[in-house]
Protein backbone atom coordinates (compact mmCIF):
# COMPACT_ATOMS: atom_id res chain seq x y z
CA UNK A 1 0.00 0.00 0.00
CA UNK A 2 1.78 3.63 -0.90
CA UNK A 3 2.15 6.14 1.28
CA UNK A 4 1.20 9.90 0.26
CA UNK A 5 1.35 11.33 3.80
CA UNK A 6 3.31 13.77 4.93
CA UNK A 7 6.08 11.86 6.29
CA UNK A 8 8.12 12.62 9.51
CA UNK A 9 11.78 12.88 8.83
CA UNK A 10 15.10 13.38 10.87
CA UNK A 11 18.46 14.09 9.67
CA UNK A 12 21.60 12.36 11.56
CA UNK A 13 24.83 14.08 11.05
CA UNK A 14 23.09 17.03 10.61
CA UNK A 15 25.58 19.90 10.98
CA UNK A 16 28.12 18.78 8.35
CA UNK A 17 28.09 19.37 4.81
CA UNK A 18 25.72 16.30 3.19
CA UNK A 19 23.15 16.89 6.65
CA UNK A 20 22.68 20.60 5.28
CA UNK A 21 22.00 19.52 1.77
CA UNK A 22 19.40 17.01 3.24
CA UNK A 23 17.94 20.07 5.09
CA UNK A 24 17.55 22.23 1.79
CA UNK A 25 16.15 19.88 -0.38
CA UNK A 26 13.97 18.53 2.54
CA UNK A 27 12.49 21.50 2.99
CA UNK A 28 11.01 22.09 -0.40
CA UNK A 29 9.75 18.74 -0.56
CA UNK A 30 6.19 18.18 -0.13
CA UNK A 31 6.34 14.61 0.90
CA UNK A 32 8.30 15.47 4.33
CA UNK A 33 8.66 17.38 7.28
CA UNK A 34 11.86 17.75 9.21
CA UNK A 35 10.97 17.03 12.54
CA UNK A 36 14.48 15.78 14.27
CA UNK A 37 17.79 16.74 13.77
CA UNK A 38 20.73 14.74 15.28
CA UNK A 39 24.72 15.21 15.38
CA UNK A 40 27.24 14.90 17.67
CA UNK A 41 27.46 15.06 21.83
CA UNK A 42 28.97 18.59 21.28
CA UNK A 43 26.03 19.53 19.20
CA UNK A 44 23.10 18.18 21.13
CA UNK A 45 21.30 20.39 23.45
CA UNK A 46 21.85 23.41 20.97
CA UNK A 47 19.21 25.00 18.17
CA UNK A 48 20.41 23.94 15.15
CA UNK A 49 21.24 27.66 14.12
CA UNK A 50 23.93 27.96 17.05
CA UNK A 51 25.10 24.19 16.15
CA UNK A 52 26.25 24.60 12.87
CA UNK A 53 28.26 26.37 10.75
CA UNK A 54 26.46 27.18 7.39
CA UNK A 55 27.89 26.35 4.18
CA UNK A 56 25.29 25.87 1.48
CA UNK A 57 24.46 28.94 -0.98
CA UNK A 58 21.12 28.91 0.41
CA UNK A 59 19.69 30.75 3.22
CA UNK A 60 19.10 27.99 6.05
CA UNK A 61 15.60 27.39 6.22
CA UNK A 62 13.93 28.98 8.97
CA UNK A 63 11.83 25.96 9.95
CA UNK A 64 15.29 23.94 10.99
CA UNK A 65 16.60 27.67 12.89
CA UNK A 66 15.59 26.84 16.22
CA UNK A 67 15.51 22.64 16.24
CA UNK A 68 17.29 21.70 19.23
CA UNK A 69 19.73 18.98 18.14
CA UNK A 70 19.87 15.57 19.52
CA UNK A 71 22.50 12.81 20.04
CA UNK A 72 21.79 10.12 17.33
CA UNK A 73 19.84 7.85 19.95
CA UNK A 74 16.88 6.36 18.96
CA UNK A 75 15.12 6.63 21.83
CA UNK A 76 14.96 10.34 21.10
CA UNK A 77 13.23 9.88 17.43
CA UNK A 78 9.80 8.83 18.30
CA UNK A 79 7.58 9.98 15.71
CA UNK A 80 10.06 9.53 12.96
CA UNK A 81 8.63 7.82 9.54
CA UNK A 82 12.50 8.06 7.86
CA UNK A 83 15.81 9.04 9.34
CA UNK A 84 18.24 10.12 6.62
CA UNK A 85 21.95 9.71 7.65
CA UNK A 86 24.73 11.96 6.55
CA UNK A 87 26.76 10.87 8.99
CA UNK A 88 30.63 10.13 8.46
CA UNK A 89 31.43 6.89 8.12
CA UNK A 90 33.54 6.65 11.37
CA UNK A 91 29.98 7.51 13.47
CA UNK A 92 27.32 5.21 11.19
CA UNK A 93 27.94 2.00 11.61
CA UNK A 94 26.91 1.31 14.87
CA UNK A 95 24.17 4.21 14.72
CA UNK A 96 22.54 3.25 11.54
CA UNK A 97 22.21 -0.04 13.13
CA UNK A 98 21.00 0.83 16.12
CA UNK A 99 18.02 3.16 14.11
CA UNK A 100 17.75 0.27 11.99
CA UNK A 101 17.18 -2.42 15.00
CA UNK A 102 14.83 0.00 16.43
CA UNK A 103 12.65 -0.59 13.38
CA UNK A 104 13.00 2.88 11.66
CA UNK A 105 13.04 3.59 7.85
CA UNK A 106 16.65 4.07 7.38
CA UNK A 107 18.17 5.69 4.15
CA UNK A 108 21.69 6.00 4.44
CA UNK A 109 24.88 7.99 2.70
CA UNK A 110 27.57 6.72 4.22
CA UNK A 111 29.66 3.50 2.99
CA UNK A 112 29.31 1.14 5.99
CA UNK A 113 26.26 -1.33 5.03
CA UNK A 114 26.74 -0.69 0.98
CA UNK A 115 28.17 -3.78 0.26
CA UNK A 116 25.84 -5.86 2.54
CA UNK A 117 24.44 -8.04 0.38
CA UNK A 118 20.83 -7.92 1.98
CA UNK A 119 21.20 -4.34 1.47
CA UNK A 120 19.79 -2.35 -1.47
CA UNK A 121 22.90 -0.53 -2.85
CA UNK A 122 20.42 1.83 -4.86
CA UNK A 123 21.11 5.10 -7.21
CA UNK A 124 16.73 5.43 -7.50
CA UNK A 125 17.26 6.52 -11.01
CA UNK A 126 18.66 2.81 -11.97
CA UNK A 127 18.22 0.14 -9.59
CA UNK A 128 14.94 0.28 -7.65
CA UNK A 129 13.86 -3.34 -8.41
CA UNK A 130 17.28 -3.97 -5.66
CA UNK A 131 13.88 -3.10 -2.74
CA UNK A 132 12.64 -6.89 -3.68
CA UNK A 133 15.30 -7.86 -0.95
CA UNK A 134 14.45 -5.71 1.48
CA UNK A 135 11.60 -8.06 3.33
CA UNK A 136 14.58 -10.71 3.05
CA UNK A 137 16.58 -8.32 5.01
CA UNK A 138 13.87 -7.69 7.60
CA UNK A 139 13.63 -11.31 8.07
CA UNK A 140 17.15 -11.81 8.28
CA UNK A 141 16.61 -9.27 10.94
CA UNK A 142 13.41 -10.25 12.69
CA UNK A 143 12.04 -6.89 11.86
CA UNK A 144 8.15 -5.74 11.50
CA UNK A 145 8.85 -2.76 9.63
CA UNK A 146 12.16 -1.24 9.63
CA UNK A 147 14.59 -1.47 6.91
CA UNK A 148 17.79 0.06 5.49
CA UNK A 149 18.79 1.31 1.95
CA UNK A 150 21.34 2.77 0.85
CA UNK A 151 22.78 4.93 -1.67
CA UNK A 152 25.93 4.66 -3.64
CA UNK A 153 29.32 7.04 -3.33
CA UNK A 154 28.71 10.36 -5.20
CA UNK A 155 30.95 9.48 -8.64
CA UNK A 156 29.40 5.99 -8.34
CA UNK A 157 25.96 7.68 -8.72
CA UNK A 158 26.90 9.25 -12.17
CA UNK A 159 28.89 6.65 -13.84
CA UNK A 160 26.01 3.86 -13.34
CA UNK A 161 23.37 5.91 -15.07
CA UNK A 162 24.77 6.11 -18.62
CA UNK A 163 25.67 2.37 -18.21
CA UNK A 164 22.02 1.46 -16.96
CA UNK A 165 20.68 2.98 -19.87
CA UNK A 166 23.56 1.18 -22.43
CA UNK A 167 23.13 -2.53 -20.60
CA UNK A 168 19.68 -2.28 -20.77
CA UNK A 169 19.18 -1.78 -24.38
CA UNK A 170 22.56 -3.36 -26.04
CA UNK A 171 23.09 -6.28 -23.82
CA UNK A 172 26.28 -6.78 -21.05
CA UNK A 173 29.42 -4.62 -20.98
CA UNK A 174 32.71 -5.82 -20.67
CA UNK A 175 35.24 -3.44 -19.77
CA UNK A 176 34.38 -0.07 -18.27
CA UNK A 177 37.69 2.61 -17.39
CA UNK A 178 36.69 5.70 -15.76
CA UNK A 179 38.88 8.90 -14.55
CA UNK A 180 36.86 11.35 -12.44
CA UNK A 181 37.68 14.90 -11.35
CA UNK A 182 35.80 15.23 -8.10
CA UNK A 183 34.97 18.37 -6.86
CA UNK A 184 35.75 19.79 -3.30
CA UNK A 185 32.41 19.74 -1.28
CA UNK A 186 32.86 15.77 -1.81
CA UNK A 187 35.16 15.39 0.79
CA UNK A 188 32.76 17.62 3.29
CA UNK A 189 33.65 20.36 5.77
CA UNK A 190 37.11 21.70 6.17
CA UNK A 191 37.92 18.99 3.56
CA UNK A 192 40.82 19.25 1.87
CA UNK A 193 42.96 22.31 2.88
CA UNK A 194 43.60 25.57 0.38
CA UNK A 195 46.83 24.94 0.00
CA UNK A 196 46.83 21.42 -1.35
CA UNK A 197 43.91 22.08 -3.93
CA UNK A 198 44.09 25.92 -5.29
CA UNK A 199 46.32 25.87 -8.72
CA UNK A 200 46.50 22.26 -8.26
CA UNK A 201 44.87 18.78 -8.94
CA UNK A 202 45.33 15.79 -6.13
CA UNK A 203 45.70 12.62 -8.35
CA UNK A 204 43.88 10.58 -4.95
CA UNK A 205 41.00 10.54 -3.40
CA UNK A 206 41.32 8.33 -0.52
CA UNK A 207 39.24 4.91 -0.84
CA UNK A 208 37.15 6.14 -4.02
CA UNK A 209 39.04 3.71 -5.99
CA UNK A 210 37.88 0.31 -5.06
CA UNK A 211 34.72 1.98 -3.98
CA UNK A 212 33.73 2.70 -7.60
CA UNK A 213 34.71 -0.71 -9.04
CA UNK A 214 32.60 -2.67 -6.52
CA UNK A 215 29.45 -0.78 -6.16
CA UNK A 216 29.32 -0.16 -9.87
CA UNK A 217 29.19 -4.03 -10.33
CA UNK A 218 26.21 -4.45 -7.31
CA UNK A 219 24.52 -1.61 -8.46
CA UNK A 220 24.25 -3.29 -12.18
CA UNK A 221 23.72 -6.32 -10.69
CA UNK A 222 20.35 -8.49 -9.95
CA UNK A 223 18.62 -10.25 -7.28
CA UNK A 224 19.11 -13.55 -6.23
CA UNK A 225 15.82 -15.94 -7.57
CA UNK A 226 14.97 -16.14 -4.07
CA UNK A 227 15.12 -12.10 -3.80
CA UNK A 228 16.98 -12.87 -0.53
CA UNK A 229 20.26 -10.70 -1.99
CA UNK A 230 21.68 -9.25 -4.44
CA UNK A 231 23.35 -10.37 -7.25
CA UNK A 232 26.38 -8.32 -8.37
CA UNK A 233 27.63 -8.78 -11.76
CA UNK A 234 30.40 -11.41 -12.47
CA UNK A 235 31.64 -10.72 -16.34
CA UNK A 236 31.93 -6.83 -15.84
CA UNK A 237 35.73 -5.27 -15.06
CA UNK A 238 35.75 -1.74 -13.84
CA UNK A 239 39.26 0.33 -13.15
CA UNK A 240 38.78 3.79 -11.72
CA UNK A 241 41.19 6.53 -11.37
CA UNK A 242 40.23 9.44 -8.99
CA UNK A 243 41.06 12.63 -8.66
CA UNK A 244 40.28 16.19 -7.08
CA UNK A 245 40.10 19.01 -8.42
CA UNK A 246 39.18 22.79 -7.59
CA UNK A 247 35.80 22.59 -8.25
CA UNK A 248 32.81 23.23 -5.19
CA UNK A 249 30.10 21.41 -6.76
CA UNK A 250 30.25 18.50 -9.47
CA UNK A 251 31.80 15.54 -10.61
CA UNK A 252 33.35 15.30 -13.96
CA UNK A 253 34.07 11.61 -15.27
CA UNK A 254 35.49 10.64 -18.47
CA UNK A 255 34.60 7.27 -19.68
CA UNK A 256 35.67 4.64 -21.82
CA UNK A 257 33.29 1.50 -22.43
CA UNK A 258 33.36 -1.68 -23.78
CA UNK A 259 30.09 -3.88 -24.44
CA UNK A 260 30.27 -7.32 -24.58
CA UNK A 261 28.67 -7.89 -28.09
CA UNK A 262 28.48 -6.25 -31.14
CA UNK A 263 28.72 -1.93 -30.34
CA UNK A 264 25.94 0.08 -31.55
CA UNK A 265 26.17 3.15 -33.68
CA UNK A 266 27.36 6.24 -31.94
CA UNK A 267 24.07 7.70 -32.87
CA UNK A 268 22.22 4.89 -31.50
CA UNK A 269 24.08 5.52 -28.44
CA UNK A 270 23.05 9.31 -28.20
CA UNK A 271 19.38 8.07 -28.74
CA UNK A 272 19.52 5.40 -26.02
CA UNK A 273 20.65 7.69 -23.52
CA UNK A 274 18.06 10.39 -24.43
CA UNK A 275 14.88 8.22 -24.44
CA UNK A 276 16.30 6.44 -21.05
CA UNK A 277 13.31 6.47 -18.18
CA UNK A 278 12.61 4.83 -15.06
CA UNK A 279 10.44 3.54 -12.59
CA UNK A 280 10.87 6.75 -10.25
CA UNK A 281 9.11 8.86 -13.10
CA UNK A 282 6.58 6.67 -14.05
CA UNK A 283 5.13 6.87 -10.68
CA UNK A 284 5.50 10.62 -9.97
CA UNK A 285 8.11 10.77 -7.39
CA UNK A 286 8.52 14.07 -6.54
CA UNK A 287 12.27 14.29 -6.93
CA UNK A 288 12.74 12.28 -10.12
CA UNK A 289 14.17 14.75 -12.88
CA UNK A 290 11.98 14.95 -16.66
CA UNK A 291 15.05 13.81 -18.33
CA UNK A 292 17.70 11.25 -16.49
CA UNK A 293 20.21 11.49 -18.74
CA UNK A 294 20.69 15.11 -20.46
CA UNK A 295 22.83 15.08 -23.90
CA UNK A 296 24.86 17.36 -24.88
CA UNK A 297 26.35 17.88 -28.39
CA UNK A 298 28.23 20.94 -27.82
CA UNK A 299 32.01 19.63 -28.18
CA UNK A 300 33.06 21.72 -24.74
CA UNK A 301 30.49 20.38 -22.27
CA UNK A 302 29.43 19.37 -20.05
CA UNK A 303 31.25 21.69 -17.58
CA UNK A 304 30.60 21.99 -13.84
CA UNK A 305 29.68 25.33 -13.51
CA UNK A 306 27.02 25.35 -15.88
CA UNK A 307 26.04 21.88 -15.94
CA UNK A 308 25.82 20.68 -12.65
CA UNK A 309 22.43 21.93 -12.05
CA UNK A 310 20.38 20.14 -14.83
CA UNK A 311 17.33 18.27 -13.67
CA UNK A 312 17.21 20.33 -10.33
CA UNK A 313 20.98 18.28 -9.82
CA UNK A 314 19.29 15.11 -10.10
CA UNK A 315 20.01 14.42 -13.68
CA UNK A 316 23.29 13.28 -15.50
CA UNK A 317 24.88 15.68 -18.24
CA UNK A 318 26.75 13.34 -20.60
CA UNK A 319 28.33 14.71 -23.80
CA UNK A 320 31.77 14.38 -26.20
CA UNK A 321 30.21 11.26 -27.15
CA UNK A 322 32.45 9.28 -29.51
CA UNK A 323 34.69 6.25 -30.86
CA UNK A 324 37.31 4.63 -28.56
CA UNK A 325 40.35 3.32 -30.56
CA UNK A 326 41.12 1.31 -27.72
CA UNK A 327 37.41 0.05 -26.33
CA UNK A 328 34.28 0.66 -28.25
CA UNK A 329 32.98 4.44 -27.05
CA UNK A 330 34.08 7.14 -25.10
CA UNK A 331 32.29 10.15 -23.47
CA UNK A 332 32.34 12.73 -20.58
CA UNK A 333 29.55 12.81 -18.00
CA UNK A 334 28.80 15.05 -15.09
CA UNK A 335 26.88 14.57 -12.03
CA UNK A 336 25.80 16.64 -8.94
CA UNK A 337 28.15 15.21 -6.56
CA UNK A 338 26.17 16.08 -3.21
CA UNK A 339 22.24 16.05 -4.94
CA UNK A 340 22.24 12.62 -7.29
CA UNK A 341 25.30 11.80 -5.65
CA UNK A 342 24.68 12.30 -2.01
CA UNK A 343 21.33 13.63 -0.30
CA UNK A 344 18.76 14.16 -3.33
CA UNK A 345 19.40 10.52 -4.04
CA UNK A 346 18.57 9.26 -0.37
CA UNK A 347 15.73 11.62 -0.24
CA UNK A 348 14.44 9.90 -4.02
CA UNK A 349 14.73 6.56 -2.24
CA UNK A 350 12.39 7.33 0.63
CA UNK A 351 10.32 8.83 -2.15
CA UNK A 352 10.65 5.44 -3.68
CA UNK A 353 10.18 3.45 -0.65
CA UNK A 354 6.76 5.55 0.34
CA UNK A 355 5.18 5.24 -3.06
CA UNK A 356 5.77 1.41 -2.89
CA UNK A 357 4.49 0.83 0.25
CA UNK A 358 7.74 -0.10 2.17
CA UNK A 359 7.37 2.41 5.10
CA UNK A 360 4.71 1.54 7.72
Amino acid sequence: MSSDRVLNAAVLGATGTVGQRFIVLLSQNPMFKIHSLGASERSAGKPYAQATRWKMSEQMPEAVRNIVVKSCDPALYEGCDVVFSGLDASAAGDVEKAFLESEFAVFSNAKNYRMAEDVPLCVPVVNTDHYAVVSAQRAARGLKKGFMVTNSNCSTSGLVVPLKALQDKFGPLSRVIVTTLQAISGAGYPGVASLDILDNIVPLVPGEEPKMEAEVLKILGGVSSDASVCSPLQDLRVSATCNRVPVVDGHTECVSLEFAGEPPSIDAIKQCLREYTCEVQALGCFSAPAQVISVTDEEDRPQPRLDRNAGAGMSVTVGRIRPCPVFHVRFTLLVHNTILGAAGASILNAEYAAKKGYIV
